[in-house]
């Protein structure tokens, strides 16, 4: 490891694989009882409703079982905590795939196929097995991660458009608000900063001088779920600073440049 590297964070395979696999089925069940009002109603994720929000998180595990599907790469080239910042440049042609993929479906059928084709490929493959991605080959354990975030985002993202109160898995929840810590970490590497999100994550960030004892001199704190919104460009930092869900003490502790980390 090269010198002032951090070691990667590991996270335990069980726990992430059984934690995608129950926030997926907490949104399937939730999906199959909303209205076609609910359904029309509008998101804050550009021009899709809800009912093209509930697609998108079916094909996040349809996609998963397709990746699964296809030969393999021959080595992994990106890390969950590099895939924030890949994501990005090829949002359209996510939104693309989904779209053809699912082929408009009803969406009790989509969610039931795409149960039962993770379910299926999931079994049959170990972490180590490498995804010839769009985005850079990445190992299944790592790429399990990643869907946490997917699953815990969008899942919020439903609630709030569609006035759902769908259950967040606490593994799920917590590997998401890590992995983004992390990717803040990654972004800004440094030990000035100290950003505490309890009880999941803790991390140092931004050049400057490092703290080594007592109280850090900068210290940004808040909730996973405000976290996961500034993080992801659903709320700002000015905001929710306003709003005391933030706080930032110290000369380094604002964060407004550095969010958020993906879209």
């Amino acid at each position: 490891m090269a010198p002032g590297k951090k070691r990667p964070r590991t996270y335990d395979s069980a726990r992430i694989r059984a934690a995608v696999t129950a926030q997926f089925g907490h949104v399937a069940d939730a999906v199959r009882g909303l209205s076609a009002e609910q359904l029309a109603r509008p998101t804050h994720l550009g021009d899709w409703s809800v009912g093209e929000l509930a697609a998108h998180i079916a094909w996040i595990a349809d996609s998963l079982a397709g990746g699964l599907a296809r030969p393999p790469a021959a080595k992994a080239v990106l890390s969950a905590v590099e895939w924030p910042f890949a994501t990005a440049p090829l949002a359209g042609r996510i939104a693309d795939a989904a779209a053809e993929t699912l082929g408009g479906a009803p969406l009790p059928e989509l969610y039931e196929r795409a149960a039962h084709r993770m379910a299926g490929a999931l079994a049959d493959h170990r972490d180590d097995r490498v995804l010839d991605l769009w985005i850079g080959a990445m190992a299944l354990g790592d790429f399990l991660v990643t869907r946490t975030v997917e699953l815990v985002v969008h899942t919020d993202d439903l609630n709030r458009a569609a006035g759902l109160e769908i259950q967040v898995e606490r593994q799920a929840l917590a590997a998401c608000v890590r992995l983004l810590a992390d990717a803040l970490a990654e972004k800004a590497p440094g030990g000035s900063v100290e950003v505490r999100i309890p009880p999941f994550a803790v991390v140092q960030c931004v050049a400057g001088p490092r703290h080594t004892r007592g109280t850090p001199p900068n210290v940004v704190e808040t909730d996973p779920l405000t976290w996961i919104r500034l993080a992801t460009g659903r709320t700002g930092w000015a905001g929710e600073l306003a709003r005391a869900r933030v706080s930032a003490s110290g000369e380094r502790a604002d964060l407004a440049t550095l969010l958020p980390l993906m879209r």
